[in-house]
């Protein structure tokens, strides 16, 4: 009985680990996806159906020759070997004997003649369409046949026998790759654009944001969980409903703020509005409920004071409150796109942050995918690093302060 309740517990152990690596799977790959396509060249990212990981095409000197060309794998003779394209849109014709038209043969238009000449052109009609006549020379005879259809095709010439050539339609051959990677289309977004000036302005406002949030909410906080003065819980409550407010109908009072003080296309903006939040102030109150009152007390017998308390007591008590604070601070100021729209510039690029310059970024290189998503992969690592560094704060946070009113 024993044996088969273990062996019950691992297949259904093995069955949770395999549905929760699927759906994980599922939702990491379009991150993996944007992080290859970020590596690959200009003509890789077009390819259908499209591939994983970037390619390039191989490439082979002829004897002769004045450039590298490209190979590609034919089949010939019932081998499959590799030929390197010479020359391509080579105008070739589909002809057939207008009292035999299935079957077909392939034929250089170059070695054939309009039947009659141009002018007079010989006709015949061919599956009930009128299609021209053309004088074609097969094994040493003249023969009349009709174009039924027209095409191009690409010489390939053998690497090792250059006198081994052959005729194929380019687009259906298959060309000869290898795995690579472009790092260089990282270096061409910052030129571009000047992504790295963006990246600077991205972290100088992220970090003011997330250590002024933290000073606001630790001090409000401690001074709605510990300080006791008339109306303290009705001024929280108030404070607290203020997260209720949508962002969209604090927009227009906002600009105008910003205009009256002089801030609009200014990187203090993006700072100072932001280092007030509602929702750090209730989660540090929350927490430093959670801490005993004797010890606070403790404290205030050997003489501490309300700053030294804080900073020496609640303070390093609240770290995992802490942590996931500024882990949310930091993903939304990162990511905050809206509000830099609104009050920088679009001219003024000295300005920019990152979501603003991949904004532009987009409508300058939509031709090239490979940049875009060059430029998304800056902006996407470091919040997503900062997320899986700070996760497990999460849970210390949410097993240890909960919610206690």
């Amino acid at each position: 009985m024993t044996t088969s309740y273990r062996l019950i517990t691992r297949v259904r152990n093995l069955a949770v680990y395999l549905v929760l690596a699927f759906f994980a799977a599922i939702m990491l790959f379009p991150f993996v996806f944007m992080l290859t396509t970020s590596f690959k060249e200009p003509k890789d990212t077009f390819n259908y159906p499209p591939r994983l990981l970037p390619r390039r095409p191989v490439t082979t000197e002829i004897a002769g020759g004045d450039e590298p060309l490209p190979l590609y794998a034919l089949e010939v003779d019932g081998q499959t070997r590799n030929f390197a394209l010479v020359e391509s849109n080579i105008p070739i014709g589909i002809f057939a004997d207008p009292q035999n038209p299935a079957v077909t043969r392939e034929i250089l238009l170059s070695e054939t003649a309009p039947a009659g000449g141009f002018t007079n052109q010989e006709k015949a009609v061919v599956n009930g369409k009128e299609v021209g006549l053309y004088d074609v020379v097969i094994e040493g005879q003249e023969q009349k046949l009709a174009l039924i259809s027209q095409t191009a095709v690409g010489r390939f010439v053998d690497p090792d026998d250059p006198d081994v050539t052959v005729l194929r339609n380019v687009r259906l051959s298959q060309p000869v790759e290898a795995l690579t990677a472009r790092p260089q289309n990282y270096t061409d977004v910052v030129a571009l654009q000047g992504i790295d000036r963006s990246l600077t302005n991205t972290i100088l406002v992220t970090l003011l944001v997330v250590s002024g949030t933290l000073v606001t909410s630790v001090l409000g906080g401690y001074a709605f969980a510990r300080l006791r003065f008339p109306g303290r819980d009705r001024l929280f409550m108030v404070y607290l409903g203020t997260m209720m407010i949508p962002f969209v109908v604090l927009v227009t009072p906002m600009y105008q703020l910003m205009v009256y003080i002089g801030w609009v296309n200014n990187i203090v903006a993006l700072i100072i509005p932001w280092i007030f939040s509602a929702y750090g102030t209730f989660l540090m109150r929350q927490f430093f409920i959670t801490i005993p009152k004797e010890i606070e007390e403790a404290a205030v017998i050997d003489g501490a004071s309300r700053l030294q308390i804080l900073w020496r007591i609640f303070v390093p008590a609240s770290t995992p409150a802490l942590a996931t604070l500024a882990t949310f601070t930091f993903l939304y100021a990162w990511n905050s796109f809206f509000w830099p729209l609104v009050i920088i510039n679009t001219g003024n690029e000295t300005s920019h942050v990152l979501t603003l310059s991949l904004n532009v970024l987009r409508g300058r290189a939509s031709d090239s995918p490979n940049l875009i998503l060059a430029g998304a992969a800056i902006a996407i690592l470091p919040p997503m690093l900062v997320f899986i560094f700070g996760q497990r704060f999460f849970v210390e946070s949410a097993t240890s302060s909960a919610v206690k009113g």
